[in-house]
């Protein structure tokens, strides 16, 4: 049997990486491996590999990496412990190939242990752009590291081209988000309203906020210009989702926490919401503020607005639904009453039908032999 081995260290990409591997394991001559490491082990970020056993997986590598710091020094020896940690890992379950989404620094690090280890790497939402954060260097570097490339647009498939991936490599097959939407059976209001232990008011936002890392301000400053203009809206509830292990995540944690613990009436908080919670919000939010890819790729399909804040998501592909703004409190504060003036309904999301895992399982099961001598692909100019 050929060996898939899924590395996830964060609840959202888990969440993206999901129907992939339940079609993985109920495959007659594919093995799935899985590698939980990072936040889902951490008790402060909610143990959520206990979410992935909950759903019917047996993780067969626990790797623990994450320092108790957000510092860039801290990430760093985080960074460094991910490659002495993977490297054990990889050469004991010995996979026929890795599977990775996104740009995570943990991801990073295990993409320079496969290529070592001489191990093809699946690479998934390569491409893309995020010229606010040290993210988009990481993605792109990930890419030439992996064998095969799963995008999610045609124009990011011209830019994982451009990096010199052989075309025949490099697969057109939508957001991996857009599936759990279609697959998935969301929450009845009735049904979400329990689960936060909250009632919805008569204006709802869902709130996710994450550093950015290459911006000049700071992460208490960025994040303060929203709770600023939050302050200034009467009868809606905010439902913050807490941001990821990145670096200067925990000012932005401790602020959430300061600030719901002030309003309480208004705000609620939540470590993670996960993927059928978070989905089942997207139903019944008025908007999505904040900086999250999400933003951009799943919340369009809801036909409802994202506010995106800052330079955090600058250069992806946006839908007419995703309205851009400075992260200073009175932009934030005309962009989200214009956006709440709309209707969105008919927003077309473009990244693509919602059936991206069964594109990425039919390339993956049907690839022979990779080999790992890649050649670069030149374009001329």
């Amino acid at each position: 049997m050929k060996r898939i081995c899924v590395v996830t260290g964060t609840r959202a990409e888990y969440g993206l990486l999901f129907q992939l591997m339940k079609m993985i394991q109920a495959d007659d001559e594919l093995q799935l491996q899985i590698i939980a490491s990072g936040m889902h082990l951490s008790p402060e970020f909610g143990l959520t590999y206990q979410q992935i056993e909950a759903d019917g997986f047996r993780i067969d590598k626990k790797v623990e990496i994450l320092l108790s710091s957000d510092t860039a020094v801290g990430i760093s020896k985080t960074i460094g412990l991910a490659h002495i940690s993977f490297a054990e890992a990889i050469d004991d379950l010995s996979p026929d190939m890795i599977v990775v989404l996104g740009d995570r620094t943990e991801i990073f690090a295990l993409a320079n242990v496969a290529l070592i280890a001489g191990i093809p790497i699946a690479h998934i939402h390569g491409g893309e752009l995020t010229e606010g954060a040290y993210d988009d260097a990481i993605r792109h570097s990930i890419t030439k590291m992996s064998h095969l490339h799963f995008v999610s647009t045609e124009e990011y498939r011209k830019r994982v081209i451009q990096l010199g991936e052989q075309p025949s490599t490099v697969y057109n097959v939508g957001a991996p988000g857009l599936d759990n939407i279609r697959l998935m059976n969301l929450l009845s209001k009735e049904e979400f309203e329990v689960s936060i232990e909250r009632k919805l008011l008569k204006k709802n936002l869902l709130i996710t906020f994450h550093p950015v890392t290459l911006e000049d301000s700071s992460a208490e400053e960025q994040f303060q210009y929203l709770l600023t203009t939050l302050d200034k809206l009467e009868n809606t509830l905010l439902i913050f989702t807490k941001p990821n292990s990145d670096k200067n995540g925990r000012v932005i944690i401790r602020m959430i926490d300061d600030y719901v613990a002030q309003n309480t009436e208004k705000s609620i908080a939540f470590i993670s919401l996960g993927q059928l919670r978070y989905l089942s919000a997207l139903q019944y939010v008025d908007a999505v503020v904040g900086n999250s890819s999400s933003g951009i790729i799943e919340v369009p399909s809801f036909g409802i607005p994202t506010i995106n804040i800052g330079d955090r998501q600058k250069g992806r592909v946006a839908a007419q639904s995703v309205i851009h703004c400075g992260n200073q409190s009175d932009k934030i504060f005309d962009a989200i009453n214009k956006s709440l003036l709309k209707d969105y309904t008919a927003t077309v999301n473009p990244y693509g039908d919602g059936k991206a895992s069964e594109r990425i399982f039919e390339v993956i099961k049907g690839s022979a032999t990779i080999s790992l001598k890649k050649q670069f692909y030149n374009i001329s100019f």
